[in-house]
């Protein structure tokens, strides 16, 4: 670990949930996958589906040549996210809301950040307007924040346009890095209160805060932290959880 890594504080639960309740926020934004719970469920989600037949089979194995080409680098983080909600055009909407559902409640809910699930809903509890901003697509969030008592529409994430209860293939938005915090101005939040976040894509929303929170930072935004002169707070438990595989 490097010295200016070294240098970065790191809050206790403790001392992170006097800090936010210090800063009185009447509006907060959480990224998810890593900061309200561990793992990629973007990811998860769509190995999931086309296991269980969601997509065809030529769409499945054109999205995992693209996967693969997003580990190696040649196509980037925005594309290959709007891409993974792509795959399920002409799918009905409420298919790949049940879907959602069932995966989330499986996979995701028991890696869900214990502490911070206290501390959302201890927001929650004292009026704070609650967002949710994220690059995974948007039927799976909604479906992850709604026991956090975040609406869906208060929902910000990778999103195509559905037409009489149909998906279609036109993308709504992707929010990820630069996007999250243009997201935000766009639905007149330019400088939120307090903003949760775990990686160099939600560096620019952090850096709109008046409040920023790094949560389970990733080493990348931990060396943003130590520039920045932040604090941040690690979970207990921030392990990956299991991404389904075929068969399973």
């Amino acid at each position: 670990m490097s010295s200016s890594q070294l240098a970065v504080t790191r809050w206790t639960a403790q001392q992170l949930e006097r800090l936010v309740t210090a800063a009185a926020p009447q509006v907060a934004v959480f990224d998810c996958d890593g900061t309200l719970w561990s793992g990629d469920s973007g990811h998860g989600f769509m190995v999931w589906s086309i296991d269980q037949g969601l997509v065809s089979r030529s769409t499945s194995d054109w999205m995992d040549t693209r996967y693969r080409a997003y580990l190696a680098g040649s196509v980037d983080e925005a594309r290959i996210c709007g891409e993974m909600v792509q795959i399920y055009a002409g799918l009905r909407e409420q298919e790949l809301r049940d879907a959602a559902s069932r995966y989330f409640s499986e996979f995701v809910a028991p890696h869900v950040f214990p502490e911070l699930a206290a501390l959302v809903d201890t927001l929650r509890k004292a009026g704070v307007e609650l967002w949710a901003v994220s690059s995974t697509n948007k039927w799976v969030v909604a479906e992850g924040v709604r026991a956090f008592g975040i609406p869906e529409a208060r929902v910000l994430a990778a999103e195509v346009k559905a037409v009489d209860g149909i998906l279609s293939s036109e993308l709504v938005d992707v929010p990820t890095g630069p996007a999250k915090a243009a997201a935000l101005r766009r639905i007149g939040l330019p400088r939120p209160d307090a903003v949760f976040g775990n990686s160099l894509h939600d560096l620019a929303m952090l850096e709109l805060a008046l409040h920023p929170f790094p949560i389970n930072p990733s080493s990348s935004l931990l060396e943003e932290c130590a520039k920045r002169g932040w604090g941040y707070f690690r979970p207990r438990e921030a392990a990956q959880f299991p991404t389904p595989v075929a068969g399973e």
